[in-house]
């Protein structure tokens, strides 16, 4: 008997796809415009995103600046932005600038957040008699390629003495995904919050596993070499980056109300949003740029080279820009505790 497909409410609309994603979706840019004066800084972002983060937590007043919006559905056509030089900076999670990188884009990391992998999760139905990543051998899994994820699913199995030769990969959108899952089509989802907080929160499935402990839970802000080599952008960049860094704290100790407006952006429901904050967005910590994260970002390179996603081996530490980084802490800081504020 097929489960019941999920109410269209719990459909989230493709243009949701978040940070982590790794899909090919078109961009659509031209958004509004923040601040004053004679230069303007290009920013890519995502539903949901920089933007709605900013205007909460009211870090985009007494800009000396100009901030133009544009909005993409996913981090690499927002990377392919970048690549073209249409977008100076924009945020995307730890696995899009691996395949950036792998394509020989020119981008920079230039900044990065540390938070938890529990939003990161293998899920099976509530019906599964699967208890353990192990049991994941001979079964079909669904994941967004490229994605967070992906790295998420390649790294449970690695734990658990397994390859992805060993699964049956079904390499699906989260929109087909979803349906997949709920019709008992794959025994298994690979994906991110807030996609986790909706099946939990909707009943219709449990964890298997999390990618806690197995990635590293990192997102990036990522900039254009050319506006990194502009004196005036640069300095527009660094202010940017420093209110981007409040915003992410001040998430921390307004958890409901940052809820509250990150599901009037993007359309979730109020209890999928406050779940999805409180589980992955709230732990976020500024972090250091530094070799623990270039090794780190190498590693899941060099997975994907071994699984020939990526043609050649990518050095990850060309790609990154640590002028930024202050006296931030390392990447391996510990991220905050999740749960109500």
């Amino acid at each position: 008997m097929r489960r019941r497909l999920a109410p269209a409410a719990l459909l989230l609309p493709f243009a949701l796809l978040l940070t982590a994603c790794g899909g090919n979706s078109a961009a659509s840019t031209g958004g509004d415009t923040d601040g004053q004066g004679s230069l303007t800084l290009n920013v890519g972002d995502q539903k949901g995103g920089s933007e709605a983060i900013l205007r909460a937590a009211d870090e985009l007043k007494n800009l000396d600046y100009k901030i133009k919006w544009s909005t993409f559905t996913s981090g690499p056509p927002l990377l392919e932005a970048v690549n073209a030089k249409a977008v100076d900076i924009g945020g995307v999670g730890n696995t899009p600038p691996v395949f950036a990188a792998g394509a020989g884009s020119k981008i920079t990391v230039v900044s990065a957040w540390h938070g938890t992998s529990q939003g990161d999760a293998i899920l099976v139905p509530n019906s599964s008699k699967l208890t353990r990543p192990e049991d994941l051998k001979g079964r079909s899994v669904a994941v967004a390629q490229g994605s967070s994820a992906h790295y998420q699913l390649v790294a449970s199995l690695k734990a658990a003495g397994l390859s992805v030769a060993d699964i049956k990969v079904k390499y699906l959108q989260p929109a087909d995904a979803l349906a997949a899952f709920t019709s008992g089509s794959v025994d298994a989802w690979a994906v991110w919050d807030p996609y986790t907080s909706q099946i939990l929160q909707a009943k219709q499935g449990r964890v298997l596993t999390t990618g806690e402990g197995v990635t590293n839970g990192l997102t990036f802000q990522v900039a254009a070499p050319g506006a990194l080599k502009d004196k005036k952008k640069t300095a527009a960049i660094k202010d940017y980056l420093e209110r981007l860094r409040r915003a992410t704290s001040w998430v921390h100790d307004h958890q409901e109300e940052w809820a509250k407006v990150w599901a009037k952006d993007t359309g979730l429901p109020y209890d999928v949003a406050l779940a999805s904050v409180r589980r992955t967005n709230a732990t976020r910590i500024s972090v250091a740029v530094d070799k623990q994260l270039i090794a780190s970002e190498q590693e899941i390179a060099d997975a994907f080279t071994e699984l020939k996603l990526i043609p050649h081996k990518v050095d990850f530490g060309a790609f990154v820009d640590t002028r930024f980084n202050g006296d931030l802490p390392a990447s391996t800081t510990p991220a905050r505790a999740s749960g109500g504020s």
